[in-house]
């Protein structure tokens, strides 16, 4: 049994990176542990660069904090396109008819600015690592099971916050989850160069806002659906995006040999698996809904307009009394999932979760309005009428 962490931080994502950050900030032992070698989950591994919206579309900005902080740094040696110099440097307006708050980044470049900022506020990082199951004491994870390099070994834990993306913490503690049930489609996205530059290829799903489309109906690169949960079947969606990739190369090869493959995606570009069934499950329709105890605000990537005030009850089950969710894994339904996975919604829940994680190993005594005022203390406004 290795030596026992205030706060084990599950999956190295945006999620993971802004609850590992938070909890580190609030003074405690926080280790972080990332399958990949690589911080940044599908925002950086996947190639997903598209840093979306932190406001609503109409000049509010709704999402802070940590979100913020992690947008900066993503373009803190200038951004890959979509700079939001109307949000950043005053140029221009903030209306609906101008660009909203948010960036397209370099995704090798974000994830060693990240890690060099957890490091600094000393989090451990432990790469290679999968976590594959839990120990419990009756109500509460007393240790998780971890296999890397090393072998399998266990770590006494506090608390723990999931940021696995696929809710797989949850998932070993037996808590109440649930799974996608439409399935993804496929995506193949990656980057290519030529002699315009260095460019990303969005191929099939797409994180691009509605206004942003040229082609409003665009057609699945194959019929399949993914569940994103199966080994074989996550090994034959990869296969499938890779060749979709070279083909689309070398159709481009064909009138410009001058273009190369310039980065593929090293992750599955899966977007939603599974998430925990939590004490309240946020639907789509309470947009503009004033929560007593939200935890941040969350705005609609694909169109101007809807907010939503998450809250609290949406990170956790009773069930597992030290147990926080973040990101994907949140507590909402199937409508509402798609809006809730994206960077800005991660980092939203994840900071969150991270402080909660960090404050108590007991969710349910836990008092939110003292919860609240930490989030307030580090930037975090929590109701959308206090933006209008």
């Amino acid at each position: 049994m290795k030596n026992g962490y205030d706060v084990a931080v599950c999956g190295g994502g945006f999620a993971g990176i802004s609850a590992a950050l938070a909890a580190a900030r609030m003074g405690k032992k926080v280790i972080l542990f990332e399958k990949e070698y690589l911080l940044g989950g599908l925002g950086t591994a996947g190639l997903v660069t598209i840093y979306l919206p932190l406001c609503d579309g109409y000049g509010h900005q709704v999402s802070f904090g940590i979100a913020e902080e992690l947008l900066k740094l993503s373009i803190h040696y200038g951004a890959e396109a979509r700079y939001p110099a109307n949000w950043l440097d005053g140029i221009g307006s903030k209306t609906e008819n101008e660009p909203r708050y948010m960036t397209q980044y370099n995704a090798q470049l974000f994830a060693i600015l990240a890690e060099q900022l957890l490091l600094r506020e000393g989090v451990e990082i432990l790469y290679g690592s999968y976590v594959i199951g839990v120990k419990l004491e009756g109500d509460k994870i007393r240790s998780l099971t971890v296999v890397n390099k090393s072998g399998t070994l266990d770590y006494s834990v506090r608390s723990v916050v999931d940021a696995t993306g696929d809710c797989d913490i949850a998932h070993f503690a037996n808590a109440p989850t649930d799974t996608f049930k439409q399935g993804n489609v496929l995506a193949a996205w990656y980057y290519f160069a030529d002699k315009e530059g260095y460019r990303l290829r969005q191929l099939g799903a797409s994180d691009t806002p509605e206004e942003e489309k040229k082609d409003k109906e665009t057609k699945p690169l194959v019929a399949r659906r993914f569940s994103g949960l199966c080994g074989k079947e996550l090994s034959e969606q990869v296969c499938l995006s890779h060749e979709i990739q070279l083909n689309d190369w070398l159709k481009k090869r064909a009138t410009n040999p001058e273009t190369v493959i310039a980065t593929l995606p090293t992750v599955p570009q899966i977007r939603m698996t599974r998430k925990i069934v939590g004490e309240y499950v946020l639907a789509y329709t309470e947009e503009h809904t004033y929560f007593e105890d939200s935890i941040g605000m969350v705005s609609n990537w694909k169109k101007r307009g809807p907010v939503w005030e998450v809250p609290f009850r949406t990170l956790y089950n009773k069930a597992i009394k030290n147990l926080l969710v973040a990101g994907r894994c949140t507590s909402v339904n199937e409508t509402l999932w798609d809006v809730m996975r994206v960077i800005p919604c991660c980092a939203v829940t994840g900071e969150a979760a991270g402080t909660a994680a960090a404050m108590s190993d007991d969710v349910s005594t836990l008092s939110v309005k003292e919860l609240q005022a930490v989030l307030r203390k580090n930037g975090v406004i929590l109701h959308e009428k206090e933006v209008l």
